[in-house]
């Protein structure tokens, strides 16, 4: 037996050594793999550079490195590195790939650049790449489909050019595909609709697409749940048979060209739950069949859509967002739809909308936005509107609305708005209303409300708009409390009695309009504070007394108008250190001479009406002020005035003498001299063409270089922008520098957001830049009230401003941004413009922004490294700090300049023109800092309702773009982002990390936490 045992010892060892080996060897193995994992990882951190990545990836830690910061691995080895916004900069390491068992690479939102990394290829097993908000640059390879194993791939957010390759359409395996917001062309690829497993796609703000339509062989992805294809110029009707999607949950085709009708079977998608169509060109009604019973958003608004609401969005029961704005929607608003038990916000203005409210909106869900205006309804407010307390705003002006506003807004402490102007509604404000504690709009003009003013309002009161309606009483003494207003017109009241001197208090008015009330009285002597008021009107009352000298010393005062009132005592000599555009001071009992200032033309219709007021001069529509002579041996003041006027013609006509002689002379010189022309663009001119045009007549504009015409170059009418540097002598140095830097840079770059240099001519003393001429010429002309074109159509002697409107603006700080992010980012080497500002940012007849005057742009060596400037060049207002104190510079201080342009936008003041300390930058800062509302500094004269998230966000990242510390703001790359972003879109939740809040806004806290954390 013994012999046995030993026998089968025997027999068995060689196996147990045979495993005993292999166990061994498989460890060896394993542990060879492991060694050589992290001596990959270790190289990755050198390759960015040691601080970038984790203090974890080192060898001093007794880890392994499958326990290090954004690693995951599977039986110890590495499958995953998400490295998503982890401050990532240079190129892309080209032995990524010796991690053999990488399935995941997540490297978004970094700063990473180069070409679409090859290297990938050689991660066999790769299923998922995220390259998503980076810097890569040139075509995605026409092989990617190598990539073989990819499910999920995020290209979106780069440069990438050229156009999308078709062989994208063999990676049979991808689930998830987002190419947007590139650089790409041509149009969508037919051959994507051969994903048949895909889940998402997007495609969106492809802005150089070809206008094309969505290839019908879309509606073949059948497990599709995200569409997402906004602004990127698709045209075309939507497919009939996209119903075929059955998948599909969310759709975004806004903001693009799509005509026609919107196809039946959309609505009959019984999983859809978002469908953005806004901002395109759909016609017709729309399908009154409604399926789509999971519909949570819904927004057709901004299309040519007619008919009725469809009665079966009565039972779209998860609705919290209906918009159907500025469309042409008739009819009554469906009962049904006031029963909605989810609807939030409700958007239904500028419609032909007709009958009455339905009477249960806010009774059955937690309404935040109520917004009908611009229709022909009629009948009540509904009065449960503010039930759940979350009522933010009722927006109902231009209806034909009756009765009195509900009660139960008295208790609506969420309300920010009330605008009901021109419309028929009467009785008293419902108490409680007047002080609601956030309202900052309360706007009822054109009514029949009766009632006194009240002793207080709420604290964040800006804009009351009581005017053409019946209140009455007396100005409270108790307006000294009204610290936040900014505009009050109440004008065509029955208000009666003075005005109160507390009225002279509030620092903050722009605006007040009184006129057409029964005040009497004399005005306040002494004005307290009226340091921002710029419109004053006080006419038709039955005011009295002398003119306060106090209102001469008012800054800001631009439109004045006391006329028929009771007003006596001569015009105070104060007055001429006004600088007004409107003056009326007729129909009183004023006296004497009127002020030299306002003896011309300009104001010849300013004081009709007043008997006892006489001018110097025929000028103005009064009568001449009758000197009697004294008996005299003088010469008389007639002769003497004829000798006066014979000097100055004899002067006159011995300087035109000269002026005439030393033109030909320059004439002479200037055909003695040749100039060289060098032409950048296909050009239908000649030299003669541009010189002839140089005449005083053309003159558009002249700064500190040169002088800037408008000249036509041929029959046909084509204009052309002539910059003329030129001195008397040789070019100067700094200006030689200037045209030298201007004409290299121009002459090699190309984008639809940058001003076309067309050529340049230069001899010694003069140089000439020819651009594209631009009809709307520079932003600042349109936003700042003193350079804004006129409005021709306005009647004779009357002088009324364009104001440039919300969305123009937007559309503006969009392109003027992407224009940035080109030079910053696109440019080999970066160009940094050293001289962003509003008068240099130029407009096309559609209003696209284009950047101009490069003359002291400067070219980086290399990206994000200061460069040393011999001067510091820039305008006031505009310039970062640390620009001032230093002469390095890089992209930051153009940054810096962009954010000073976005927060002019939002608010209409000038960059210098934060306050008499400050300027527009530190202003919006401290008014931050203050706990002020953001609402409360946008511009008056363009913020509606609609717009105040959009202008808020532009304000807020004007803030950041400001930031003191240049590490701390955002590149041009993210500004874009933020800016597409500030509109309507999908919100993808994990699918789509540049829809979530930039990293950088939330740094920005720690930077100065006391003044962002309530921004951003």
């Amino acid at each position: 037996m013994a012999k046995t045992t030993t026998a089968q010892i025997c027999l068995q060892f060689p196996l147990y050594a045979l495993l005993f080996l292999v166990i061994f060897l498989g460890h060896a193995d394993s542990q060879s793999l492991q060694d050589e994992e992290q001596a990959v990882l270790l190289r990755i951190k050198q390759y960015w550079g040691n601080p970038l990545l984790p203090s974890q990836w080192s060898t001093a830690s007794n880890s392994t490195h499958c326990s290090w910061t954004w690693i995951n691995c599977t039986d110890g080895s590495v499958t995953a590195l998400s490295l998503f916004t982890s401050n990532i900069t240079g190129k892309f390491p080209p032995f990524i790939c010796d991690l053999k068992n990488l399935t995941t690479l997540v490297l978004g939102n970094n700063s990473i650049t180069g070409e679409f990394p090859r290297a990938i290829y050689n991660c066999s097993k790769l299923e998922q790449l995220d390259l998503s908000l980076n810097y890569f640059i040139g075509t995605v390879p026409s092989d990617i489909y190598r990539l073989d194993k990819l499910t999920y791939l995020d290209l979106s957010s780069n440069n990438f050019s050229g156009e999308i390759p078709p062989t994208i359409g063999r990676m049979q395996r991808l689930t998830y595909l987002m190419l947007t917001n590139n650089l790409f062309t041509g149009s969508f690829p037919p051959e994507i609709g051969n994903l048949s497993d895909l889940l998402m796609l997007g495609l969106g703000y492809m802005s150089n697409f070809k206008p094309s339509s969505l290839p019908s062989n879309y509606t073949q992805l059948k497990k599709l749940k995200y569409l997402w294809i906004p602004r990127s110029n698709m045209i075309g009707e939507i497919p009939e048979n996209i119903g075929d999607m059955v998948s599909l949950e969310q759709v975004d085709l806004s903001t693009n060209g799509l005509s026609g009708k919107i196809p039946s079977s959309l609505f009959m998608l019984k999983n859809l739950s978002i469908l953005y169509l806004y901002n395109n060109k759909l016609s017709r009604e729309i399908p009154q069949v409604v399926e789509a019973i999971n519909l949570g958003v819904l927004d057709l608004s901004d299309n040519n859509l007619t008919g009725p609401i469809p009665e079966d969005f009565g039972n779209l029961t998860q609705l919290t967002g209906l918009s159907l704005f500025t469309n042409r929607f008739s009819g009554d608003i469906p009962e049904s739809v006031g029963r909605l038990p989810s609807l939030m916000d409700l958007r239904l203005f500028d419609n032909d909308l007709s009958g009455t409210l339905p009477p249960d909106f806010g009774r059955y869900s937690p309404l935040r936005e109520f917004q009908v205006a611009t229709n022909r309804l009629t009948g009540k407010l509904p009065e449960n509107l503010c039930y759940w307390g979350n009522l933010t705003g009722v927006v109902a002006f231009d209806n034909d609305l009756t009765g009195e506003l509900p009660e139960s807004l008295g208790n609506c402490s969420a309300l920010l708005i009330v605008s009901v102007k021109n419309n028929r509604l009467s009785g008293n404000i419902p108490n409680g209303l007047w002080t609601s504690m956030n309202m900052s709009n309360f706007i009822l003009g054109n009514n029949s409300f009766t009632g006194e003013l009240p002793e207080k309002v709420s604290l964040k009161l800006y804009r009351l708009e009581i005017n053409d309606n019946r209140f009455s009483g007396k100005i409270p003494v108790g307006i000294s409390s009204w610290k936040t207003l900014v505009v009050f017109k109440a004008n065509n009241n029955l208000l009666t009695g003075s005005i109160p001197q507390e009225l002279t208090t509030l620092s903050r008015l722009t605006t007040l309009f009184l006129h057409h009330n029964q005040l009497t009285g004399s005005l306040p002597s002494d004005i307290v504070s009226w340091k921002s008021l710029s419109t004053l009107n006080l006419a038709q009352n039955q005011l009295s007394g002398p003119l306060p000298k106090k209102l001469g010393f008012l800054p800001s005062l631009t439109d004045l108008d006391l006329s028929e009132n009771q007003f006596s005592g001569q015009i105070p000599s104060e007055f001429s250190f006004l600088r007004l555009n409107l003056l009326n001071l007729s129909s009183n009992h004023l006296s004497g001479v009127i002020p030299s200032e306002f003896d011309n033309l300009a104001y010849s219709n300013s004081f009709l009406n007043n008997p006892g007021l006489c001018a110097g001069s025929g000028l103005v529509n009064l009568r001449s002020c009758n000197f009697i002579p004294t008996k005299s041996n003088k010469i008389s003041t007639q002769s003497l005035a004829l000798i006066i006027a014979l000097v100055v013609a004899v002067i006159i006509l011995a300087f035109c003498t000269f002026l005439f002689v030393i033109r030909g002379c320059r004439k002479k010189h200037d055909l003695g001299s040749t100039w060289s022309i060098t032409s950048f663009q296909m050009l239908n001119f000649t030299e003669s063409g541009i010189l002839s045009g140089l005449t005083e007549s053309n003159l558009i504009g002249s700064g500190g270089t040169g002088k800037v015409y408008r000249v036509a170059v041929d029959h046909i009418g084509e204009v052309v922008a002539v910059k003329k540097i030129w001195n008397k002598g040789k070019l100067d140095e700094r200006l030689e520098k200037e045209f030298t830097a201007e004409v290299k840079i121009l002459s090699s770059i190309r984008h639809s957001n940058v001003v076309k240099l067309m050529c340049c001519l230069s001899k010694e003393n003069s140089k000439l830049l020819v651009y594209e001429y631009l009809e709307n010429r520079s932003l600042d002309r349109w936003l700042h009230s003193k350079n804004r074109p006129p409005d021709i159509s306005a009647g004779f002697g009357t002088v009324l401003n364009v104001v440039l409107d919300w969305p123009k603006r937007m559309k503006i700080a969009v392109g003027a941004a992407q224009g940035l992010r080109y030079m910053h980012h696109d440019c080999v080497p970066p160009i940094v413009h050293r001289d962003i500002k509003s008068s240099n940012i130029l407009l096309d007849s559609d209003f696209n922004a284009k950047i101009a005057d490069f003359g002291l742009a400067k070219l980086l060596i290399m990206r994000g490294e200061p460069t040393a400037m011999s001067t510091v060049a820039g305008s006031f207002g505009y310039m970062a700090p640390e620009y001032a104190q230093s002469t390095r510079v890089n992209e930051k201080i153009d940054v810096y300049s962009f954010g000073v342009v976005l927060l002019e936008l939002a608010t209409g003041r000038q960059a210098k023109q934060g306050d008499e300390h400050t300027s527009l930058a530190e202003w919006a800062w401290r008014h931050v800092q203050e706990g002020n509302d953001i609402v409360e500094a946008l511009d008056e004269e363009v913020k509606g309702p609609c717009y105040l998230d959009e202008m808020c966000s532009v304000f807020k990242l004007g803030i950041i773009c400001t930031g003191t510390l240049p590490s701390s703001r955002p590149s041009m790359k993210e500004v874009v982002h933020i800016l597409l972003r500030c509109g309507n879109q999908l919100a993808y939740g994990h699918f789509a990390p540049l829809l979530k809040n930039s990293e950088r806004e939330g740094d920005l806290v720690e930077d100065n936490p006391s003044s962002l954390v309530t921004v951003v």
